[in-house]
């Protein structure tokens, strides 16, 4: 079987500053970027894996969701532990420089006991992204 990671979701409540960080701060370029029925979609990744994407979507566009539900999802968006990524890059001390103007910082770069070295901030809908170090 040939599978490959196509896209992840991440809830986003603010499409202006979910733009500044994603493609401003990180990099990535915008692929998609569709509003509809007063919400917003933006699909963004790495220029150099098309194949890859972050789709950041409205949270109370998700099926089957209850609004005692949707209620939880903003709290614990709000709260910063509803969602969470993992990155990596080549330099990651440049990368939080950059970062420190544009996010929360929730861990400097940190020389990790399991063997690698990363980074953790929030991006503006409150979501954990840390990144590593490629070694």
């Amino acid at each position: 079987m040939d599978i490959t990671i196509h896209s992840t979701m991440l809830p986003h409540d603010d499409p202006d500053a979910s733009l500044a960080f994603y493609r401003d701060a990180l990099g990535f370029e915008v692929r998609n970027d569709v509003e509809y029925g007063g919400m917003h979609w933006i699909t963004v990744g790495p220029a150099n894996q098309p194949g890859t994407s972050i789709v950041l979507y409205p949270p109370q566009a998700t099926p089957g969701v209850t609004d005692d539900e949707r209620r939880t999802i903003a709290e614990m968006m709000a709260k910063g532990t509803f969602a969470s990524i993992n990155l990596a890059t080549k330099d990651l001390d440049d990368l939080f420089d950059r970062l420190q103007a544009s996010a929360e910082i929730v861990q400097e770069p940190t020389e990790q006991p399991y063997g690698i070295r990363d980074c953790a901030v929030r991006d503006p809908a409150g979501n954990l992204v840390r990144i590593q170090e490629v070694r």
